[in-house]
This record gives C-alpha cells, sequence and structure tokens, in this order.
C-alpha cells in the first residue's frame, strides 16, 4: 500500500515570484497612501463648507421671512388702492 499524496510546500522560490511579490506590495502600499491622501483632501472640504451650509440655512430663513412681507405689502397696496 502507497501512502496518499500531501500536499507539500516547497522552500524554493524563485526571483521571478519575490520581485512579483514585492511589486505589487509597492504598489498596494503606493494605492493606500492616495487612497488616505484624498480622504484628508475631501474632510478639510467637508470642514470648510459646514459654515457656508449654517449661512446658506439663514439666508433660506431671511429670504422667507422678506418674501412673507412683500406679500403683506402687496396686500396692503392692493386693498388701500380700491
Amino acid at each position: 500500500m502507497t501512502t496518499p499524496n500531501r500536499w507539500r510546500l516547497d522552500r524554493q522560490v524563485s526571483v521571478a515570484v519575490l520581485v512579483a511579490v514585492t511589486l505589487q506590495a509597492a504598489a498596494a502600499l503606493m494605492w493606500a497612501g492616495r487612497a488616505s491622501a484624498r480622504i484628508d483632501e475631501l474632510t478639510s472640504r467637508l470642514d470648510a463648507q459646514a459654515p457656508v451650509a449654517e449661512r446658506l440655512a439663514r439666508l433660506e430663513t431671511q429670504a422667507e421671512a422678506t418674501r412673507a412681507a412683500l406679500v403683506r405689502i402687496e396686500a396692503k397696496l392692493d386693498g388701500g388702492g380700491r
């Protein structure tokens, strides 16, 4: 009886495999660095836009109040002119 073939790991690794793994690792690190820089840039843009959004909300509220005042003025002018 023979023993079943077992999976074995050979200790010999070619230079091409080492170069390929090294290049893949370097590419992954470069990609991660660029992704981190992009995330940092987007975070800073978001932080810069927060005050703008707050000002926009105040301006919208003021525009609504101005529109309501204009409607009241027009109503008085239309009613008083008759």
